[in-house]
Parts: structure tokens; sequence; C-alpha cells
């Protein structure tokens, strides 16, 4: 893996205004896609992502184009992957096999792709030591092995026009990386050297623990409202003591006191057999899997990381907690817990509720056209059922994210200062709304004709459909394209309905927001002062009529549960 990183603002035309991308040059292979190279957390290797670009259209016509929009998007995408070899065999004649510790996608693809997948991650660090799964993956992937140092590492894969990431979250550690099928032995050589006899050198470890720090200093807490907003949404809705209390890098007070024997009492731990998945695609020979599998037996055997998580505890009522930090912006996150996942029945039904919502990066979704497009307050406005880091930086979510409990959540990128309170109503005025009526059937059905097509855009490449296989697996689900199109063609509005009135009806809303004046907006809330808005241009007297409505929006909150947090404390 090959970094050369440099951060500069990306254009991504008028719909969507313009955004600070940082990004990294990787040596990695196209899998008939188009490349979105990007550093994520100053550390994780280039991705490669669909070019999906659309248009904003007018509120009374936004569900009617939706499925016409998107149908015209998979006919491009399914052109574009089908001038590759893989793509198209996997899409004709893929054969999957799932054992007790490895998916299979064999083709007759020239590229290989690998994820091999931990089942453990940053819910497993010790208490005291938050980070500790972070560190110890980023050693491995980015680290020297016993016999090679990383410099070794990148010089070898340099040629081989390839790379290997990495990638922690709550329950989940997965390495990647594809390759041609003519350096397979060479490729794999590296890979199996890294993860199975790894060195643990101390410049290394200084190196990356250094990284580590200065992400959540420099990059999360210091350069990016947007994605620090999300992530303290999370610590406030679960606790310290929580096993998903803490950020998945961790703590900057935590991480200073790691050692390199934590890391290796860590691999020690948690590598094992016991919680390993190999996952393979592409072209390989037919006894490499096998290989593969001998290979990483070498592992100790372990026990299964079989932790039962609970729920969070939420006491009732509003709590707000205001970032204060020195920027020219305020961006809000918004959300509570709910108790489905993928894995359960009415999963599909709140998906239809996130995309009709506030779909990501979506122009047709409902909060945008209400909040963007009607008003021009910012530059989007989405909503999630499942856990969706790095937002800002790529359209699809990144698979082998699984987690036993996810948050319904609000996503309002940010605003001027001077909107800030508005939009915050705004928002609880639209959330409001939506668990009051439910969707139409208009909405219902468009929405769900565009999730139909929409998997086939989730599943283009050859990694992506790799990686949500290991997601099924973890939910034991069918693949997710078939298990998708099936439940939606049974779905009815009745059933989309009731699941907004049973699961998104919350009184336990949290809400985390970033800005400069936080004690001028704390003040703002608490006395439910009018927050009127004024307009560069006219707007139509329907929404100038709403806009009252929305200006004395009350929020139900108790002054003591509206915090303000300095910036240097969080994730501290």
């Amino acid at each position: 893996m090959l970094h050369r990183k440099y951060s500069s603002p990306r254009s991504e035309g008028a719909a969507e205004g313009t955004r600070s991308h940082s990004r990294s040059y990787s040596l990695a292979p196209l899998q008939g896609a188009s490349k979105d190279s990007q550093s994520i957390q100053g550390r994780r290797a280039s991705r490669l992502r669909l070019a999906t670009f659309f248009c904003a259209s007018g509120a009374q016509s936004a569900f009617r184009l939706r499925g016409l929009l998107f149908t015209a998007l998979v006919m491009i995408a399914l052109a574009v992957t089908h001038n590759s070899l893989a793509v198209a065999d996997m899409s004709r004649s893929m054969k999957s096999t799932a054992d007790n510790n490895a998916v299979l996608l064999p083709n007759r693809s020239p590229l290989v792709s690998f994820r091999i997948l931990f089942m453990t991650g940053s819910a497993a660090d010790p208490q005291g030591k938050e980070g500790l799964a972070s560190l110890t993956a980023a050693l491995l992937a980015e680290g020297g092995t016993r016999t090679k140092t990383y410099a070794d590492i990148t010089d070898a894969m340099y040629p081989m026009a390839t790379s290997f990431s990495w990638q922690v979250d709550k329950e989940m550690t997965v390495f990647s990386g594809t390759t041609h099928v003519d350096n397979l032995d060479k490729y794999y050589a590296l890979v199996r050297e890294m993860l199975l006899d790894p060195g643990f050198r101390e410049d290394d470890f200084a190196r990356l623990k250094e990284d580590a720090i200065n992400y959540l200093k420099n990059s999360l807490r210091g350069g990016n409202d947007e994605e620090l907003g999300k992530e303290v949404l999370y610590t406030m809705i679960y606790p310290g003591s929580h096993p998903y209390g803490h950020q998945n890098t961790g703590a900057v007070s935590a991480i200073e006191k790691l050692t390199i024997k934590d890391v290796r009492d860590f691999y020690q731990s948690n590598y094992t057999r016991a919680n390993l998945v190999i996952g393979l695609a592409g072209g390989y020979p037919a006894t490499f899997s096998a290989k593969v599998q001998t290979d990483f037996a070498k592992l100790q055997p372990g026990k299964p990381a079989a932790t039962k998580i609970s729920a969070p505890a939420q006491t009732p009522g509003t709590k707000i907690q205001i970032v204060e930090r020195e920027t020219r912006s305020t961006a809000l996150s918004l959300g509570f817990p709910i108790n489905v996942t993928r894995a359960d029945k009415d999963w599909p039904a709140l998906a239809v509720v996130a995309s009709y919502f506030g779909q990501h990066r979506s122009s047709n979704s409902y909060l945008y056209q209400r909040l963007r497009e009607a008003r021009g307050l910012n530059y989007g406005d989405y909503a999630y059922v499942e856990y969706f880091p790095r937002g800002m930086f790529q359209f699809q979510p990144d698979a082998n994210l699984g987690r036993q409990g996810q948050i319904f959540q609000i996503w309002i990128r940010p605003v001027e200062p001077a909107n800030g309170h508005f939009v915050l109503r705004a928002a609880l005025y639209e959330y409001d709304r939506l668990v009051r009526e439910g969707m139409s059937k208009e909405a219902f059905e468009s929405t769900r004709e565009f999730l139909t097509k929409y998997v086939n855009v989730l599943t283009a490449t050859q990694d992506a459909q790799l990686g949500y296989a290991l997601d099924s697996r973890y939910y034991r689900i069918k693949d997710f394209p078939t298990y998708m199109r099936e439940q939606l063609a049974k779905l009815t509005l009745e059933d989309v309905n009731r699941a907004i009135r049973q699961y998104l009806k919350s009184d336990a809303m949290r809400i985390a927001i970033v800005t400069k004046d936080a004690a001028g907006l704390r003040d703002a809330i608490v006395g439910n002062k009018p927050s009127p808005i004024s307009y560069n241009a006219p707007k139509p007297k329907d929404i100038t009529d709403e806009d009252k409505a929305i200006e004395a929006y009350q929020i139900v909150v108790k002054p003591a549960d509206v915090t303000i947090v300095p910036v240097d404390k969080v994730f501290q």
C-alpha cells in the first residue's frame, strides 16, 4: 500500500457544491468502476468507487423521476461493469461457497480479491485501552513483518499495482486487497506474512500510534465538523461503559498509554481461527482457497467472540451536546438506537424509510428537497438505519461494518451559524411529520423501485460483492441483492408505516451539534427563542408560511440536558 497524501478542494458541480476532499495515491487495480482515491483517517488505502452522478429535480416531480433516474443509472453501471470480464462473468454464473470460516466467489475474472475478516473490533478494547484494536490492525497492514520492513512491502507491491487496506469497526476487522491473477502468488505471500508473521517493530508502533493520536486530535477534532458530529452522536447514545461507547480509533489518553506488549497480547487473543472468516473472489486456481485455509490454520484456535451486545439504556427526554469549536459553520446530527438490524424482518421496511427520507447523496430524497432544494440551506441532508462513516467522502457505504445494534440517524450537513437553530427545528419538524403521517403510496412505490435497482450499484464490483457476501454470512441472510429484491417485492405500504410507528417514534432523541457560538445557541434552544430565517431571493408562499411554523417550533428539552463540551475534551 503506497500512500502519497495531499488535500485539495474538489468540485461536485452546482447541484452539490464544493467540498474539501482528502485523497491519496495508491496503486490499486480497477474493477470495472471509476477510481475515487481518498485517504480516510489518514491511514486507509484508496478504494474503488462507482462513479455515480445524478441531477436534482423539482419537489413536485421528485418521486416520479426517482425510478427513471436510477434505472438509467443502473443501466450505465451495468454497461460499464460488463466491459470487465470479471463482473460480467459473475453476473451470469457466480458460484458461492460458505462454510465455517470461508466465503468463496470463484469466477473467470483475471483479478482476485481478498477480504480477510476477523470477528473482533473496538468492542473488544479492554477498559482503559480504547484504540487497541485499531492500532493492532494498523500495525498488521501498515507495519513490517518479522523479515520485511514496511518499505520492503510497499516496494514489492509497487510493480504489482496493488495495495492492502484495513478497516476496524465495533465487531469486525477486515483486511482487503485485489491483485491480478498473474501476481497472485507473490501478492498472497506478502499478505500471508503480514497477517501471520507480523514484526511488531517499535518504529512502526511509534509511527502508527502517533498517526492515531493525530487523527483524533487534528483530523477529526480539528478539521472535520461533519464526521466529528456524527461520531459524537454515537458516544452520546452509547455510554463509555458500553462496548460501542468509544470512537473506533480510541481515546487520546488511552492510546498514549498503549504499549507494544498490549498489541502483541491483543493479536494473540483476538486474531484466532475461531474469529477468522476468509473471503476470496475472482479467477483464482481451484486449489488456492484450500491453500489459504491451510496457511491460516496456523493461527491459535481461540474462542469465538460471542459477546452479546445489549441495547444502550436510554433515559427519556431530548438531550443535546454542543461541541464548541472554532469553525465557520454549524453541523448537526440527530438520532436514537433502534433494535433492528439487517437480520430482522422489518429491516427492509426501515431501509425504504431511510431512503425516502434521506437517501445518501441523493437530491431526490425528502429531506434534501425540503432543506436544500426548497430553501438552499446547506449541502445535503440524509438519514440512515446503519452505521455509515466517511459519508462526506463517498457515495456508497463500506461493507463489513456489521453490528448487533444500530441507530436511526439524521445527518444535517453544515449550515451557516445564523441558520443553525432554524435548521435544527426544521429537521425535528420534518422528523415529527414523518412519524405522524408516514409515507404516501406514491413515495413508497418509487422508493421501493429505486432500492430494487440500487442493490446492483452497491454490489457493482467484485470486491463489493465479496464484502456484502461476508455481511450476509454475519446476518444469516441470503446474498444481499437476492435478499433485498425478494423482501422488497413482498413489502407493502402498511408494513412500512407500521415500522415507522413501531421503531422511529422515540422520546429519547440525542442531538450533537458542532459550532463556534455554543453558548449563544444553547441559550436560544433552552429559551425556545424564535429563529426567523431570511433568504437571498424570494421564496414561494407555501415555504414562507411553513417557515413561520418552523421558526417557533418548540424543542422540548430541559436546560440541564443541553450541555457544552470544548472540542479538545472530545475523544480525549
